[in-house]
């Protein structure tokens, strides 16, 4: 988990410093973050202090009818040493008892003009990209589609060479060789380049290349949801293959269960169409449209049909013939 300080968070959403210019290296330990209502009340009984503590306009508003000596106390109560810094949205300046407090306690003072509610998802954004756990992996990462895939295999099996052609059909490219995942909410995971294998990408024989030189700026993404692992397997011909895609593989990340499916590969198989059909099949069951479950159904279909096909021929043969009576002109009598 990286280091992040005040001042990252002031340079990073472009917040002014209202106060201790001097305090800024204070680091920033946790993605939460506080709105001190109750804690202007003087109920302490759980504060998280160890919080960015934002104030919008209600709790300035509530700050503004206490009286001098109330604010300073207040304010001297939520200054703790583990508080990284207090943050006023909407261009709120905060009281005089306020300031000094904060800078009793050496904590700074930031600035924003943004609304209360867009600067609190900001932060939150921020803080989890920049201090979830991250977990670098083996792959190129593409965006085909929309849809952020994972391709990994044996080293050789040529991943890359599928990223180059998939960027050749108008994809782009995340990363190369390494990609760097992290955590961005409950149900998410982010993928990103290094810092130094950004928009990179290496071909055997050729080497490293530049994709945004190459191919402009429309080849690449900085990072990118990742949806799907797509494995690619050399093909072994005494290896049995699933050929209905019925039970997909899930891999976990942070908690988060991706679904990945491996595709052997051999002398003719055109890789990077494989993997964009894969996107638009993924693509397609999201919206509802499962091939395999409309084939199963209709495999059904077709097993009921047979069998009862099979029982009333079954039982036609069971039956008894029927008897016609001698006086009658349809009856003819038995050969000898």
């Amino acid at each position: 988990m990286a280091n992040v300080t005040v001042r990252d968070l002031a340079e990073a959403l472009h917040l002014k410093v209202i106060s201790g210019e001097a305090f800024l290296n204070r680091e920033i330990t946790t993605t939460n973050i506080s709105r001190p209502g109750l804690e202007l009340t003087g109920y302490f009984n759980y504060y998280a202090s160890e919080r960015v503590q934002l104030f919008g306009l209600n709790e300035h508003s509530y700050m503004k009818k206490m009286t001098s000596a109330e604010r300073l106390l207040m304010t001297r109560r939520m200054a703790r040493p583990e508080t990284p810094c207090f943050i006023f949205s909407r261009g709120l300046e905060p009281e005089y008892e306020v300031i000094q407090a904060l800078n009793e306690n050496q904590i700074p003072i930031l600035g924003s003009d943004a609304v209360t509610t867009q600067l609190f998802k900001n932060i939150t954004s921020y803080l989890q990209e920049t201090l979830s756990p991250r977990q670098s992996v083996h792959g190129v990462f593409v965006d085909v589609y929309g849809l952020g895939i994972l391709i990994i295999g044996d080293s050789g099996i040529g991943k890359s060479e599928t990223a180059l052609e998939l960027i050749k059909h108008g994809h782009r490219l995340v990363a190369d060789d390494r990609v760097e995942l992290h955590k961005r909410d409950e149900r998410t995971i982010i993928g990103e380049a290094p810092e130094i294998l950004q928009n990179m990408i290496e071909i055997r024989g050729l080497g490293i290349m530049n994709v945004l030189t190459l191919f402009g700026a429309g080849a690449v993404r900085r990072a990118q949801e990742l949806n799907m692992i797509i494995n690619l397997l050399e093909w072994d011909q005494g290896e049995n293959y699933d050929r209905l895609g019925t039970a997909p593989e899930m891999v976990s990340y942070f908690g988060i269960d991706i679904p990945k499916i491996t595709v052997p590969i051999r002398t003719g198989r055109n890789s990077s169409n494989i993997v964009e059909v894969a996107a638009m099949n993924f693509r397609a069951r999201s919206m509802g449209f499962d091939s395999e479950e409309q084939f199963e159904q209709r495999l059904t279909e077709l097993i009921q049909r047979n069998s009862q096909f099979e029982k009333t021929v079954t039982e036609t043969k069971r039956s008894p013939r029927p008897t016609v009576p001698k006086d009658s002109k349809y009856y003819l009598p038995r050969e000898e």
